[in-house]
């Protein structure tokens, strides 16, 4: 997380590559949401809220404030939604706070209907954040946070290796896995498993806490899983453009700037162009992918639901 808020850090080019929710994940956490009698629809918040993306999907609610301790997130929050939203004037319904997710002391005892922390759950200190949680919603109110996993490569199985071997090895001129902020990334790829029951930490304070999954085939281990929805299809250009957001990346290069003027393409190239090689090799074909072809991609994605007492 404390990549994003260094100086080379570049917060536009990350809120354009980004995956985007689909609005089958909204749908699902409304419909949880107004499946108790007393919940109400006037105060949503998204702690760490990012860039905004799924701030400005929470528009059913009269009142929304994003919750973001990175200035530059915060910064591209703003502009983002005056940009994605032009021609409608939400300044008196969106509002940004600068603020960690277990500091909500600028928000009032009782008075939130809906949390929403989206890929950001995996940075809390739980032990803090679930009283806070506690305290600011009404009873009835919803607590909701997902993150998604490793992307796959859809009809290309056979590429999970190769993604694996770069997101995950542990030679640490040749991959990224050494250089993932721990422990975050680690409860993200185990699905959010570690985010504690709340029940558990507050007896009588939340009614019901639910885990779904939206992961498909690729963890079978995991109860119920559901088909993944957390899809996009990119040119592979696109796609490119994508890796080159990964926090590792950005701190790989710092130790190995080198690497960014070596003939064959940096760390990234490298291993996008492994994944050409890798889907033309599945497809019979001698020549790799141009970089406008498109790819499908998806990402395991998993959710946790909270209801206050």
């Amino acid at each position: 997380m404390a990549t994003f808020g260094k100086s080379t850090f570049n917060a536009a080019k990350y809120a354009t590559s980004r995956p985007t929710y689909p609005r089958q994940l909204y749908d699902f956490v409304f419909k949880f949401h107004e499946r108790e009698k007393g919940a109400r629809w006037d105060t949503a918040v998204d702690v760490g809220c990012g860039t905004g993306q799924a701030t400005v999907e929470l528009t059913p609610f009269r009142r929304i404030v994003g919750v973001e301790p990175s200035t530059r997130m915060i910064e591209q929050a703003r502009e983002s939604v005056k940009s994605r939203l032009a021609g409608l004037d939400l300044s008196s319904q969106i509002e940004f706070v600068q603020a960690s997710a277990e500091d909500l002391s600028s928000i009032p005892d009782e008075s939130v209907d809906l949390i929403v922390a989206a890929q950001a759950c995996h940075w809390f200190d739980w032990d803090k954040f679930w009283p806070e949680a506690a305290r600011v919603l009404r009873k009835d109110g919803t607590f909701a946070a997902w993150g998604y996993s490793e992307f796959r490569l859809s009809r290309f199985p056979s590429a999970t290796p190769i993604i694996n071997d770069y997101a995950q090895g542990s030679d640490p001129e040749n991959s990224l896995g050494t250089y993932w902020e721990r422990p975050g990334r680690t409860i993200l790829d185990e699905h959010l498993v570690a985010v504690p029951d709340p029940r558990e930490l507050l007896p009588g304070k939340f009614s019901q806490f639910e885990r779904v999954y939206f992961t498909g085939s690729h963890y079978p281990d995991l109860p119920n899983a559901r088909p993944v929805i957390l899809r996009k299809r990119l040119t592979w250009e696109a796609l490119l453009g994508y890796f080159r957001t990964w926090s590792p990346l950005h701190t790989f290069h710092e130790k190995f700037p080198q690497d960014r003027e070596r003939a064959d393409g940096d760390i990234a190239v490298r291993f996008w162009r492994k994944l050409k090689e890798e889907t033309a090799r599945a497809e019979g074909k001698e020549v790799v992918p141009k970089d406008e072809d498109l790819i499908d991609i998806e990402w395991p994605l998993a959710l946790i639901l909270a209801r206050k007492a």
